[in-house]
């Protein structure tokens, strides 16, 4: 259950942030072509503090064909894999219909230690449901699992919604409802804007929102107390520079390490 829980926490700081509300207020296009933005995860408890992963996002393309194509990938690192003898790769591609801002696919390779999981999970925004697919590529005998859920106009994955938080107008006070879809069940996830606060980070000392989704109790994404708090950096590039998760088994410190392609250096650029 650790090993499982550190690995799903980790891609739920980092990836989740919002999705589709009644009436979003937008700002920009949130998907810029070919910027990719990594983080380190580190992991705190009882004085010790040490890293477990590292992700990645990159906007592969936007526009073109009506869609845009973001490939993120997690994988664990340093002392996840040498204290606890446990690996782990996720890579989650998200296709995004670019008028909508809706996702349309997700498709994930999970891995966890000698564990491992193909799916697929279909958006039908026509008849409103999400079918998802997972598969045991180590066993062919095995039955695929599907989940069908109810979902409501731009639901997001856990990427996309990220890149849909991005492209909203934030202020101290606003509130949110997202719908996220996970492994084929959809969640309400309550977002509230807490303060404007200057944050260090690997883009500088600059303004960011501090963010409070709600994904801790029952029903919820993660069923125990904890809370989440993100920092999304308050100018042209809405980028998330870190999050802190502080869970009943400890705390997880998410911060960017690299980055590259962002919309500002795109634009000083022309």
């Amino acid at each position: 259950m650790f090993r499982i829980r550190i690995n799903s926490i980790f891609l739920i700081v980092v990836c989740l942030a919002a999705s589709a509300f009644a009436q979003p207020v937008e700002r920009v296009d949130p998907y810029v072509t070919g910027e990719t933005l990594t983080y380190v995860g580190k992991y705190k408890r009882f004085g010790f503090s040490f890293a477990i992963a590292e992700l990645t996002f990159k906007v592969e393309s936007s526009g073109p064909d009506g869609r845009h194509y973001v490939v993120s990938e997690g994988n664990s690192k340093g002392s996840l894999a040498k204290l606890f003898n446990f690996k782990f790769k996720l890579k989650i591609d998200s296709l995004v219909d670019s008028e909508n801002l809706q996702v349309e696919k997700t498709t994930k390779l999970d891995i966890q230690g000698d564990r491992v999981r193909n799916s697929e999970a279909d958006f039908d925004y026509e008849v409103k449901r999400v079918i998802y697919t997972e598969t045991d590529p180590t066993d062919p005998t095995r039955a695929p699992r599907r989940v069908a859920s109810e979902i409501q106009p731009d639901t997001q994955d856990i990427v996309s919604a990220v890149y849909r938080l991005r492209g909203l107008d934030l202020a101290v006070g606003r509130s949110f409802d997202f719908s996220v879809s996970d492994s084929g069940l959809v969640y309400s996830i309550p977002v509230k804007v807490t303060a404007r606060e200057r944050v260090k980070s690997e883009l500088g000392k600059r303004w960011c929102w501090r963010v409070e989704p709600e994904i801790f109790g029952q029903g919820k994404l993660i069923e125990q107390k904890g809370s989440l708090v993100i920092w999304i950096t308050d100018d042209a590039d809405r980028v998330p520079v870190q999050a802190m998760l502080d869970t009943q088994s400890g705390k997880v410190h998410i911060k960017l390490r690299k980055y590259s392609n962002l919309r500002s250096d795109q634009l000083a650029a022309k």
